[in-house]
């Protein structure tokens, strides 16, 4: 008897998972067809991912590119940056204006994977902006925070410069210095160390070469264009005035 009962229970069993799985198949069924069925709002904002942003505003702050400086495609610019006529900014920099102003200035060049801030205000007194002026090279994955760099530098490569620091004209520093918060780098002098100290005096024929530098990549930047488009913010101001006037884009 209680054979003959634990087969009838077990063929009940059977057969209400059996009924079970065949409602949840029908109800995945169900509403995979009326998925299919639904179209997309014409209001459903598009967007379009290809890789990061290159251009982040913040607040009312837009990065302003010159016409004929070169920004790679992989270069992130967010808030209060501006890249200054034939300059130009290498492969995976990042500028990050978001509490101060950073200037590139004329013919100057920022190379590759270099990290660029600025603070709110600047321990010394000097402006706390980050500012590189003309004819200046930043060598790759240097870090620069809240400092002044004046004409015609060069900046080795691996270098630090931290809040208030400032590099007066026709200096160099090794690759790999850095200079503390608030010391100054005089005008002709060689420093290099960590922190960076006084090396020696550039010659004449040294501080010639200085601005040839910046040149030389200036036009190795040109070489680029024929490969990617000059990347500016002019194009958002046609493409305003194209709205306005009606014409299509």
């Amino acid at each position: 008897m209680a054979t003959a009962l634990a087969r009838i229970s077990r063929k009940a069993l059977a057969v209400s998972l059996s009924q079970h799985l065949q409602l949840i198949v029908r109800a995945v069924a169900t509403e995979a067809a009326s998925l299919k069925t639904i179209t997309p709002s014409p209001d459903q904002v598009k967007w379009d991912y290809r890789g990061q942003r290159q251009i982040i505003p913040l607040g009312q702050w837009l990065p302003k590119i010159a016409v004929d400086a070169y920004v790679a495609p992989n270069v992130v610019l967010a808030g209060q940056v501006k890249v200054c006529d034939g300059a130009s900014v290498w492969n995976g920099s990042v500028l990050r204006g978001d509490l101060n102003k950073i200037t590139v200035g004329f013919c100057s060049n920022v190379q590759e994977r270099c990290v660029l801030h600025a603070a709110w205000n600047s321990p010394t007194g000097l402006p706390a902006e980050t500012s590189i002026d003309r004819y200046v090279t930043v060598g790759a994955y240097c870090l620069l925070r809240s400092c002044t760099i004046e004409p015609e530098c060069i900046i080795g490569q691996h270098s630090i410069l931290m809040e208030g620091s400032l590099v007066e004209t026709h200096s160099i520093l090794e690759a790999g210095s850095v200079v503390p918060p608030g010391r100054r780098i005089p005008t002709g002098e060689l420093w290099a160390g960590n922190p960076a100290r006084f090396v020696r005096t550039l010659t004449h024929e040294e501080t010639l070469e200085i601005p040839k530098l910046a040149v030389a990549i200036n036009d190795l930047s040109n070489s680029y264009f024929s490969e990617f488009l000059p990347y500016s913010t002019v194009y958002l101001d046609v493409e305003k005035l194209k709205k306005k006037l009606g014409i299509s884009i």
